[in-house]
């Protein structure tokens, strides 16, 4: 059983990602490139999203050069021997992530009619789901290996590190192109958390040691707390307290997601500063928000120590008069609870959400001819067909940032169709390349991008999968 226990995590941990759009990044031509710099230069009069079909985004992956080939693949070895080659190139900074968004609809048009006096405004609402979590690898280690073979070796309880959300977002921006040289934007969040679950900064540990009154003693020391909203209500824990079943569930989530869930607000900021016609500089910061939990909120705390070096037998074990029949593996049972209770707290919290930030240098050469490959909208500032550059991406998590660095070309190839090409350093893979569309007819805007581009070959060795998509009506300038 713990060996397939321990294969189902494997099979869970392959989904990873970082949530870095390092393609959509600097891509001005879509839209929803605004979600991640809401200071990028960008020029429409106004577009709006084909709702549920404007912006899906889905990233998987894995850390510590494992995938799902590695242990499922029929080779005639035995999974045994794969699992346990898996488990020892894991460790506990290895970590697994999962991030979805869905875009329920989105909005944006332009205020006023001289280049210098432009603002946008724009907004709308999108779905995520986020996992994050780091490689439990003392808990893999103590239920694969078991302690006989780990005698005086501490098993850390701190490797239990998640977080789980199940939200939606409601946003509106702003971006105002200051002059030639500086545009700036914003963006205000409120979320509307569905469900979460959590559980970080915990401490403690399992160690088994030679005693002095039985062959071994086992001892624990734990701090664990893990935290929870949205969850208890679904399922049943008394006739007092019915879960929400079926169809129930359908609307419990929807009032959830329309602002009747655990709220919260967040702000997005980013700029474009350009040093001469050819040489720019993007930044911008994501989610710089919480989320006040106070809503079916239930957290189980586990806190205490315990020690253990066995139970002396009555000899030759059979009951007495005075001493009926003992049940010994139900007195340590007890004697654990005793020593660890499992409380149930009800307390409001609040979580930090995890902040993205991004910045890139960008060149641009190659001047566009009119009627061949140039947009045909006259602008303030020349147009070119080409632009090279590099990116940089981190994501705050609870044992610190995670880090990536792209360098990218982009490519103007006709009027209507514009590619970006992508390498990436991440934790994820060594031949990371990554590519992005976007092709305009008439007003109708589609964008498909993808990273790790040589892993699709065969999805189940991949180390990292990354896919975008979307579709948009755009209208641009009017011609001056």
């Amino acid at each position: 059983m713990r060996k397939i226990i321990t294969a189902l995590l494997l099979l869970s941990f392959w989904f990873a990602g970082a949530q870095n759009k390092n393609l959509l990044f600097g891509f001005r031509e879509i839209p929803q490139s605004l979600m991640v710099n809401p200071g990028e230069e960008v020029d429409y009069k106004w577009y709006t999203g084909i709702p549920l079909l404007s912006g899906i985004s889905v990233d998987g992956g894995i850390t510590g050069g494992v995938s799902v080939y590695d242990v499922f693949a029929v080779d005639g070895v035995d999974i045994n021997i794969k699992i346990r080659n898996a488990i020892a190139k894991l460790d506990r900074t290895d970590f697994t992530s999962i991030n979805q968004q869905l875009e329920i609809f989105n909005v944006g048009f332009k205020v006023g009619g001289q280049y210098r006096d432009d603002v946008r405004y724009s907004f709308g609402m999108y779905q995520e789901f986020d996992f994050f979590g780091y490689w439990p690898n003392d808990y893999v280690k103590l239920a694969f290996e078991g302690n006989a073979t780990n005698i005086n070796v501490p098993f850390s309880l701190g490797d239990l590190n998640l977080k789980a959300d199940l939200l939606t977002v409601f946003h509106v921006g702003v971006n105002k192109r200051v002059n030639n040289k500086l545009t700036v934007g914003g963006r205000f969040k409120i979320y509307s958390n569905i469900a979460s679950a959590s559980s970080t900064n915990n401490e403690g540990t399992f160690i088994t040691r030679e005693s002095d009154n039985n062959f071994f003693e086992h001892r624990i020391n734990a701090d664990l707390l893990v935290q929870t909203s949205g969850i208890a209500s679904l399922r049943s824990d008394s006739d007092a307290n019915p879960p929400v079943e079926g169809a129930d569930i359908v609307p419990t989530f929807r009032k959830r997601a329309l602002l009747g869930g655990n709220l919260g607000i967040g702000v997005d900021a980013g700029f474009t500063y350009r040093f001469d016609e050819q040489l720019s500089f993007a930044a911008s910061i994501q989610d710089l928000g919480f989320i006040r939990h106070s809503k079916d909120v239930e957290s189980y705390q586990l806190q205490g120590s315990f020690v253990y070096d066995g139970f002396e037998l009555l000899f030759p074990g059979a009951p007495t008069v005075n001493q009926p029949n003992v049940d010994y593996y139900e007195d340590v049972a007890q004697a654990l609870e005793e020593a660890l209770p499992i409380d149930t707290i009800t307390k409001a919290y609040t979580r930090w959400r995890a902040p993205k930030f991004n910045a890139a240098l960008r060149y641009e050469w190659g001047v566009a001819r009119t009627g061949e490959d140039c947009d045909c909208r006259q602008t303030a500032k020349t147009t070119y067909l080409n632009q090279v550059g590099g990116q940089a991406f981190m994501i705050g998590r609870s044992r610190g940032p995670k880090v990536a660095a792209s360098l990218f070309y982009y490519r103007r190839l006709f009027n209507g169709l514009r590619v970006k090409l992508a390498y990436t350093a991440d934790p994820f893979s060594a031949t990371n390349l990554g590519a992005g569309m976007s092709a305009h007819l008439g007003p109708v805007n589609l964008y498909l991008m993808a990273d790790n581009l040589l892993g699709y070959a065969n999805l189940a060795d991949a180390q990292k999968v990354s896919v975008q998509f979307g579709l948009n009506l755009v209208v641009p300038t009017n011609k001056k």
